[in-house]
């Protein structure tokens, strides 16, 4: 009896961690346009707002794929964009 309550506590604790990792990689859609709020702050290293910090936080995920795309790449990896990145106390990922 305890060796089934122990293997249904494991299939729960696993099921739990799934659905949760299926809701965090549902959460995040990257599309670099919703760091739009981050442009003049990344262009005229003005301090970024607020709402670039959090969309900053909320893209995170996706930093990787922005970086690795030649066309993002030189904003993404820009030295303004590094300090915006730190202002908001996110940093940039090593891919």
């Amino acid at each position: 009896m305890r060796s089934q309550s122990v293997v249904c506590s494991v299939l729960v604790v696993v099921l739990l961690v799934l659905a949760h990792e299926a809701e965090v990689s549902m959460a995040v859609t990257c599309n670099p346009s919703e760091l739009a709020p981050c442009a003049s702050a990344i262009t005229t290293s003005s301090p970024p707002s607020k709402a670039c910090c959090t969309k900053l936080q909320q893209q995170k995920p996706c930093l990787c794929q922005y970086l690795k795309n030649p066309s993002l790449k030189p904003y993404v990896n820009s030295p303004n964009a590094k300090k915006v990145a730190s202002a908001c106390g996110v940093s940039l990922p090593k891919c």
